[in-house]
């Protein structure tokens, strides 16, 4: 997969829930980690769910309607996540969630052709517009992005029309991505991913989700625990990419040549330029072009392009 040019998922990899009520964006603004009391409909943004200590449990895109929220949500967090958010939701409070995964299928276009292929398929509704920006067109609706630093939008179709839309495009060219190929690309990108990288021993700063924080907005689940982070420059460890000489089981130790444990490694693949992986660098031991040890593989820490790693600076006031 050296280009990414035109390919297609088929979105088993996400869930979607949807927030109602006239309360839903003041609910979900206070529940999660990013502004969204200031979205508009038919835009939208990434968000985090955190535990109280500021632990991160899913990183979420939420698309704001006129009548509604959808938050697209990791497959394997879907059941939690509905559960955990109605547990909030206060008899005073007036939100309703639900799973309408059933609803809708997921079909993403990734890559440097995703423009042309949707206005082939007469999807040309919303070419060109900030990420997460979406429109409704008939029975589909098209978002832009895809949750990966790479251009491509993200399609809501009814199951019945799905299988049409799928075919049309493998007629245009595209390339679908099997499980394996899609882990590969999420890895190369460096998407942090629930029961790899998002877990509740990492907090999102660590995870490199910063753009999926509003360090301005007010309180919120875990915002106590990310502002003083933030704050007093407290992130002690970080989620790098990683180039391996050979495979190596995932959860295994990071050393340095000093046989000095500085990290953990939390995914691992095989392509065919090599093996890479994420990891978690103690950041006192350095970042990019860091030699490690991992098992019996060596190795390099490498920057991978969905991850920052700056502290936020609030601007100076006049």
């Amino acid at each position: 997969m050296k280009e990414v040019d035109k390919i297609i998922t088929n979105g088993t990899s996400w869930g979607l829930l949807e927030l109602t009520g006239i309360d839903r964006k003041r609910f979900l603004h206070n529940q999660t980690s990013n502004e969204i009391q200031i979205l508009e409909p038919g835009t939208g943004c990434d968000t985090i769910f955190l535990n109280s200590t500021g632990r991160t449990l899913d990183l979420a895109t939420a698309y704001v309607t006129e009548e509604s929220i959808w938050l697209l949500v990791s497959s394997n967090r879907r059941q939690f996540l509905l559960e955990w958010i109605d547990r909030y939701i206060f008899p005073f409070d007036k939100v309703e969630i639900k799973d309408i995964s059933q609803e809708y299928k997921i079909l993403k276009i990734i890559g440097t052709a995703s423009e042309r292929l949707l206005k082939e398929i007469r999807l040309r509704i919303i070419i060109g517009g900030n990420y997460a920006t979406h429109k409704k067109t008939d029975s589909v609706r098209v978002a832009v992005g895809t949750g990966l630093n790479l251009p491509g939008y993200t399609l809501f179709i009814p199951p019945q029309e799905y299988a049409s839309y799928w075919e049309e495009l493998i007629d245009l060219g595209a390339i679908p991505l099997s499980e394996s190929l899609e882990e590969e690309l999420r890895i190369k990108q460096g998407r942090p991913k629930p029961d790899n990288e998002l877990t509740e021993e990492y907090n999102p700063l660590e995870a490199g989700l910063w753009q999926a924080i509003s360090f301005t907005k007010g309180c919120y689940i875990g915002q106590e625990t990310i502002a003083r982070l933030n704050t007093y420059k407290g992130v002690k460890q970080r989620l790098w990419g990683v180039k391996l000489s050979q495979a190596v089981h995932i959860n295994s130790p990071i050393y340095q040549s000093d046989e000095s444990k500085i990290g953990i490694l939390t995914s691992c693949v095989t392509t065919d330029e090599g093996v890479i992986g994420l990891a978690y660098i103690k950041t006192k031991a350095g970042g990019e072009g860091l030699e490690v040890k991992v098992g019996q593989a060596t190795g390099e820490i490498i920057a991978v392009s969905y991850l920052t790693h700056d502290y936020y600076q609030p601007a100076n006031k006049e």
